[in-house]
């Protein structure tokens, strides 16, 4: 695992965590905040696996 994955991972737990403590205590913006950091985890993953693909494709 390279570390833009760990980071993209840690990043995703965070906002597990978020979310999970922002229902818990009724803080929606703590909440909320989790689920975008889940979203932008994700999609921060998906844009590094298609830019490293990308790149690999021009050398050739």
């Amino acid at each position: 695992m390279s570390w833009k994955d760990v980071v993209c991972l840690c990043v995703i737990v965070l906002g597990v965590v978020l979310f999970l403590y922002g229902s818990n205590y009724y803080n929606a913006v703590v909440g909320w905040t989790g689920v975008y950091f889940i979203i932008g985890g994700f999609f921060a993953e998906i844009f590094l696996k298609v830019y490293k693909s990308v790149r690999a494709k021009e050398v050739n």
